[in-house]
């Protein structure tokens, strides 16, 4: 998602506050079409809070605090000494199940062999402590709570070193901690267990005494994910696996096109099949229609789905075609279209003894997250409860609350381990969510209230979703022969993400969606200006990991190789000389920790391969890869990649090779022909993985990961790793063939 601080405070105060639900799907639309009227231990935990309580808690003998900042219900430690971090995010590999409890087991002394993870609901406490709502995206997980897991972690043990000196009545000064103990005068010696109820009366101190980064023990040392274990053994659970009393399982008939509304259906055959509990439609994203099957499991429902006749109304519906959309697009770029913030004279491009004219083509791309969407709800008329993996809790449980007429406390959202996300899961429509609250309110009216399990199907994921949006890049560039930029004219047209939603107030300026230009210019310096249009299309679009920079990085580091290499210059040595002192000082280290371990510029490659390069920075870390990579009769494969990363304090080093190097293999997915989602007649051609490629084992090159040294607070990693590497790889191609691919993803052959 998109990372403009400002911005998304705006949001925030506006998304999970405003009395105008985020969705184009009113409540009286729910109404008509479903009718539903309306032991043991010592925890640090506290009841839920209202929301009135988010500005600040008061604490018995201590100050006021935000609900962000006091330990109760973010950290419980039992007699045995467990100690359990409850994160304030979704995980969805990202790794942040790891990385919080690891953050804050540092400053509380914790014996990590005993710490466990647990997630959050969407109450006040687990808002993001800088932009304020209830958000996973943007790659800012760890950025944005590591001072507050920090001071969670140091406000503990201070509890627990003032029970302890309280019961050896000597002074806390006297007392000092070391995985999971209490060390006193004499060696007394007490372990968290033992002091955490005398703990739990202690005032919650306002300010407390960080560590010196020096003398970190946990932060820094490569740690295995603390779901590893049941990751590996297949016993971890994900919404997909949510099990409730008396649960009944529903699929949803999605329209063969977007926004597209029933004539009728006859589920006379259907209803009549084993295990089949009711049929009923149902409102859908995007103003369209669907029908529920519900029935005792997955398989009953599906089957009945398949049986059933439908008969949607497609006589006004607008059908996107893709190969026709490309010629929309490219009439769209020879036309002015808004200026961004880069309006820099370019007349010199006219007389430029070098110059370049370049076209680029993105298509849509399917998040393809190895869990389908699923959602679970058990509603009645005091409550409603879901379990899901969410990126948006808040914003999904005030859509949820108005939407069936509840009040915001009595929603909760049970948030779950996510089999894959990519963005697919921050949806500003809540689409998923309302749909599978539309199928309980549906069962109310029928008479047949149970929780209910929605599942989508991967055809239904795949052809009936979210996609990242295609877009057309259009450059006419000027040179000299020393390769200075003397100007850059730039157009992008593609649909605008957030154009339509809540953010769209916040994150368009001057008729510009900030998410689809990112990553353009910076951190260069060159002259130029650029242009957009935002075309509307009858697709659902929405962020993709690196979001605009998926794109503009791809633009950027294969246009300014090509300068590069016609103007006979090293194309690190040429990237180096046209940073900007200030802000590419961050590429400039990463681009040197690639060159280094990689060996560029002073190893010989075996014949028939090449080098390639490309550094971009986005969500305020710097990724640089050096790739190696051949063609052979027409193939390119990718060998090996050097990545140098620049994202300040490393606090796993373990999580974050494993984010660079998924991060790589998911931008070789674009590179790979067939990863694209084309649109025929309004529907989606690609409904599964055998015509929507995606890498495989065999694709997969080794990913050699090092990290810029730096004591500084982390930024982001779950994204920075994906926009260099195509660019890369297209780098490598250019010098052993001398094609420069304008196109995503690559032909078949490339020569």
């Amino acid at each position: 998602m998109h990372h403009d601080l400002q911005a998304l405070k705006q949001i925030a105060r506006f998304v999970e506050a405003d009395s105008t639900p985020p969705t184009n799907v009113s409540r009286r639309d729910f109404l008509k079409f479903s009718g539903a009227a309306g032991a043991g231990g010592f925890a640090l935990a506290f009841a839920p809070l209202a929301e009135a309580a988010l500005p600040a808690v008061a604490q018995a003998g201590g100050p006021g605090l935000k609900p962000t900042q006091i330990p109760q219900g973010f950290i419980s430690i039992a007699p045995d000494g467990t100690v359990t971090v409850t994160v304030n995010r979704l995980d969805m590999g990202q790794g942040i199940e790891t990385g919080l409890p690891l953050i804050a087991a540092e400053e509380l002394d914790a014996d990590w062999s005993k710490v466990k993870s647990a997630f959050g609901t969407a109450d006040p406490r687990y808002v993001d402590p800088v932009v304020g709502m209830h958000l996973t995206g943007g790659s800012q997980s760890i950025a944005n709570s590591y001072m507050q897991y920090r001071e969670l972690g140091a406000r503990v043990r201070a509890m627990l070193v003032a029970a302890a000196a309280q019961q050896w009545k000597v002074k806390p000064e006297q007392c000092s901690t070391d995985k999971g103990v209490v060390i006193g005068p004499g060696n007394r010696r007490a372990t968290y267990g033992s002091l955490a109820a005398a703990a739990m009366k202690q005032p919650v101190p306002a300010k407390v005494t960080l560590k010196d980064p020096k003398n970190f023990k946990l932060i820094g040392q490569p740690a295995t994910l603390l779901s590893a274990r049941n990751k590996s053994r297949g016993a971890q659970q994900y919404t997909i696996d949510v099990k409730r009393p008396g649960m009944l399982v529903a699929v949803i008939a999605q329209p063969p096109t977007f926004s597209t509304k029933l004539k009728g259906f006859d589920a006379g055959a259907a209803s009549k099949m084993r295990g089949v509990k009711a049929i009923f439609p149902v409102p859908l994203d995007m103003g369209a229609q669907g029908v529920a099957v519900v029935a005792d499991s997955y398989w009953n429902a599906r089957q009945a789905r398949e049986a059933m006749k439908v008969n949607w109304d497609l006589a006004n519906v607008a059908k996107v075609d893709s190969a026709r959309q490309m010629a929309e697009y490219r009439e769209l770029a020879a036309k002015p279209g808004n200026l961004s913030k880069f309006r820099d004279d370019t007349s010199k491009i006219a007389g430029a003894p070098n110059k370049i004219d370049a076209e680029f083509w993105f298509p849509y791309l399917a998040h393809a997250a190895m869990e389908p969407m699923s959602c679970v709800v058990d509603l009645s008329a005091e409550k409603c409860e879901i379990w899901s993996a969410s990126q948006m809790p808040g914003v999904d449980a005030g859509t949820i609350a108005k939407m069936t007429g509840l009040k915001p406390d009595q929603v909760r959202i049970n948030v779950q381990m996510s089999g894959g996300g990519f963005g697919r899961r921050a949806v500003p429509t809540v689409e998923y969510h309302v749909e599978a609250v539309a199928v309980a309110m549906g069962l109310l009216k029928s008479g047949t209230p149970a929780p209910v399990k929605v599942m989508w199907t991967r055809e239904d994921d795949m052809a009936a979703g979210y996609y990242r949006p295609s877009h057309l890049h259009k450059a006419s560039i000027g040179f000299d022969t020393q390769g200075n930029i003397l100007g850059w004219d730039h157009t992008i047209v593609g649909q605008s993400i957030v154009a339509g939603s809540p953010f769209e107030g916040f994150l368009m300026k001057d008729g510009i969606d900030g998410t689809i230009t990112e990553g353009m210019r910076d951190p260069y310096t060159m002259p130029m200006k650029l242009a957009v249009h935002h075309p509307r299309q009858n697709v659902p679009v929405l962020w993709w990991r690196s979001v605009g920079s998926t794109h503009t990085a791809y633009v950027m580091e294969t246009l300014l190789d090509e300068i590069a290499v016609a103007t006979k210059q090293d194309p690190v040595a040429y990237r180096k000389k046209l940073f900007d002192a200030k802000k590419g000082a961050r590429c400039n280290a990463a681009l040197d920790l690639a060159v280094q371990k990689s060996g560029y510029g002073t190893r010989t490659l075996p014949a028939g391969r090449a080098w390639g390069v490309a550094v971009h920075e986005s969500f305020n870390t710097a990724v640089a890869f050096i790739v190696e990579a051949s063609v052979s009769n027409g193939v390119p494969r990718l060998h090996k990649v050097w990545a140098g990363v620049h994202c300040n304090l490393a606090i796993n080093p373990r999580s974050i090779e494993a984010q660079i190097q998924g991060a790589a293999l998911m931008g070789l997915g674009t590179c790979m022909p067939g990863e694209q989602i084309t649109l025929k007649d309004g529907m989606v051609e690609q409904t599964n993985f055998g015509a929507y490629a995606v890498p495989r084992m065999t694709d997969m090159p080794e990913v050699d990961v090092a990290i810029v040294p730096s004591a500084d607070p982390p930024t982001g990693i779950g994204e920075p790793g994906l926009p260099p590497l195509a660019p890369a790889f297209a780098n490598a191609i250019a010098r052993l063939t001398g094609k420069r691919l304008r196109n995503m993803p690559f032909p078949e052959k490339v020569v």
